[in-house]
């Protein structure tokens, strides 16, 4: 994700982030790039990290209510946008400051600035999967950041800062993107436009995470047929479907009307977590009750009992703004060039501010049989009883909601999340996978 910050004199100048995430076979990259304009794992175990892992978890929730407003495909990294945002946090003032408070569920820059140095140690140093989470302050040179801002994100976020010429659009959106390639193990290409950059460009924050880890138990590719997908109570594509059995963790949930399975990496903290509706049509009525679960909670009562598996392969890619998003949940004064205040970021001169114009997220995941790449509980879970002597059936030839999450972080710590709705039509040999 990507925030370009610019300076505002006499004209208005926009604000671009873009973001990008790459979740492929039990693999996942996300890329996530923030910009803003200023025109002219485990249990938490402090107080900082618990309110940042609790916040992005409530964020999730609201993030993913107003995406999902839109029909098909969703792909992207709550943890992501949180992460930038709250590198954004440490440089705000005033009102500013306050919606990012209410927006990231998190009640001061300080908090959050201390949470994020904890949950950054966690994650990148989780083993047996790769997975990175990495920040990036790009400065225009001549520029100076204010001392708080700079202990901040370089501290707490371990970011490093380095000076660009934004003037020179073309040089200064390589760098931007070679950085971010680099971070995503090249699954994240030209996040940024060099139409995006001009004088007045002052700060462009990045914020890259990437993911690729394989299944503990993996899928037979002998195995894979193809077969049927409903998108709706009649409608069918033919896909790729994958098949195994082994024991997972798993649960039927009542009050979601829904299966729920939970398949590990080989490190087994981190799982991906599918939510299928019992009913082909009832994707609707999962998200409508999933707006006020506690993500953190949807691991509990599973057992681990042997599961016939059906899960097809898939790959989506999608490009989010989200300005609209982050406007309905409060955050709307931050692309305001009047009201916006970070005056906590850098030296400004007499007649500047700063001001987001645009918040984008990039996000690709891909699923196969390998594993995966990519770059508050409100009912009670009654647990339907089946009988063990035959393995449960859990064929997800519907659509269904997938998150991939830190299994044993009590906060839900959820780093991508989204839904298959529609898949493409495809039956390639053995050959061509």
């Amino acid at each position: 994700m990507i925030t370009i910050i610019k300076t505002r004199a006499l004209t208005f100048q926009k604000f671009q982030t873009v973001g990008k995430v790459y979740f492929s076979s039990l693999l996942v990259i996300l890329g996530l790039v923030f910009g803003i304009l200023l025109s002219a794992s485990t249990m938490a175990e402090n107080a900082s990290e618990l309110q940042v892992l609790q916040g992005n978890s409530q964020f999730t929730n609201k993030m993913y209510k107003l995406l999902s407003q839109e029909k098909g495909n969703i792909i992207f990294s709550p943890i992501s946008i949180h992460a930038v945002l709250s590198m954004a946090f440490q440089g705000a003032l005033g009102s500013t400051a306050e919606r990012f408070a209410s927006t990231l569920q998190v009640p001061e820059a300080k908090t959050a600035a201390e949470g994020y140095s904890e949950v950054m140690k966690r994650l990148n140093s989780v083993e047996n999967v790769t997975l990175l989470m990495a920040n990036k302050v790009f400065l225009m040179a001549g520029c100076k950041l204010l001392s708080g801002f700079e202990t901040a994100v370089t501290k707490n976020f371990q970011s490093e800062v380095q000076l660009v010429d934004f003037a020179k659009t073309e040089a200064a959106a390589k760098t931007i993107n070679d950085w971010v390639e680099v971070k995503t193990n090249e699954k994240i290409k030209d996040l940024i436009k060099k139409e995006d950059l001009d004088d007045l460009t002052r700060l462009v924050l990045v914020n890259a995470i990437y993911f690729k880890g394989n299944w503990k138990n993996k899928f037979n590719k002998e195995d894979t047929k193809t077969e049927p997908f409903y998108l709706n109570d009649v409608d069918t594509v033919d896909v790729q479907m994958m098949h195994t059995k082994k024991k997972f963790n798993y649960k039927v949930d009542q009050a979601l009307d829904a299966q729920i399975l939970e398949m590990p990496y080989i490190n087994e903290d981190l799982s991906m977590i599918i939510i299928l509706p019992n009913q082909k049509n009832g994707i609707a009525e999962l998200e409508k009750k999933l707006e006020n679960y506690n993500l953190s909670e949807i691991t509990q009562n599973m057992w681990n009992t042997e599961v016939n598996v059906a899960l097809p392969k898939f790959k989506i890619e999608q490009t989010i703004d989200l300005e609209d998003s982050l406007t309905k949940l409060g955050l709307g004064e931050i692309f305001d060039q009047e009201k916006a205040n970070f005056k906590g970021m850098i030296e400004l001169r007499p007649g500047e501010n700063l001001y987001v114009s645009k918040v984008v997220q990039k996000a690709f995941i891909e699923v196969n049989e390998e594993g995966a790449e990519a770059a508050a509980a409100t009912g009670v879970h009654v647990m339907m009883k089946r009988c063990l002597i035959f393995p449960e059936e859990f064929c997800a030839d519907h659509p269904f909601i997938y998150l991939l999450k830190i299994s044993k972080a009590k906060t839900g710590n959820v780093l991508f999340y989204g839904k298959v709705a529609t898949l493409l039509s495809s039956s390639p040999t053995h050959e061509e996978l």
